[in-house]
């Protein structure tokens, strides 16, 4: 029995002291590697350049865009052809939406409404737009009796049409002069 005691402290022993040789070579190894080198700052900036943007993350079962979230905000997605009314990011209502045709498309961006008009008739095309809220140029969110007789068969000249007079009215009240409207394609 002490044959083996005197083998166990030797196989420690040596264990130990394997250990410690193999820290030590370790250890010397690290101190004489060089530093690494850092890029200087212009290569860093040309790298960083060519990245691609980082694709939005759209947010909930209406694919909403993030600068949606703040604010009583009209969000207009001309892909899922849906305009969400939020307030502080709370969905409030959810109707359908027709945008621009191919040869007056509807701007994507982030607007702010500038002029409202309840019972508004266009100078150039001669239509109603009631309930309209201007928030770029000529373009403006408005009820349109032909979207609600005719669907997506038709287009607007640009104009964001939405086909519920009741809720267009109640978002119409409700929406003040420097309100947002986002308009995209997520």
């Amino acid at each position: 029995m002490s044959i083996l005691r005197k083998l166990g402290a030797t196989v420690t022993a040596v264990a130990i002291v394997g250990v410690g040789a193999l820290t030590v070579g370790t250890t010397a190894a690290n101190a004489a590697a060089p530093a690494p080198q850092v890029a200087p700052k212009a290569a860093v900036a040309k790298a960083a350049a060519k990245k691609p943007a980082a694709k939005t993350k759209y947010i909930g079962r209406y694919h909403l865009d993030p600068r949606c979230m703040k604010g009583r905000v009209m969000c207009a997605n001309k892909k899922t052809r849906k305009m969400v009314y939020l307030v502080n990011g709370k969905t409030i209502y959810v109707l359908d939406a027709r945008f621009g045709g191919s040869k007056t498309p509807t701007r994507n961006g982030q607007f702010k409404v500038y002029r409202k008009s309840k019972n508004h008739v266009s100078k150039l095309y001669k239509s109603k737009m009631p309930y309209a809220m201007f928030f770029s140029g000529g373009q403006a969110v408005h009820y349109s009796s032909d979207f609600k007789a005719r669907g997506y068969r038709g287009a607007s000249h640009g104009c964001l049409n939405i086909r519920d007079k009741a809720k267009i009215a109640k978002i119409f009240a409700a929406t003040k002069i420097g309100d947002k409207v986002v308009v995209y394609s997520g």
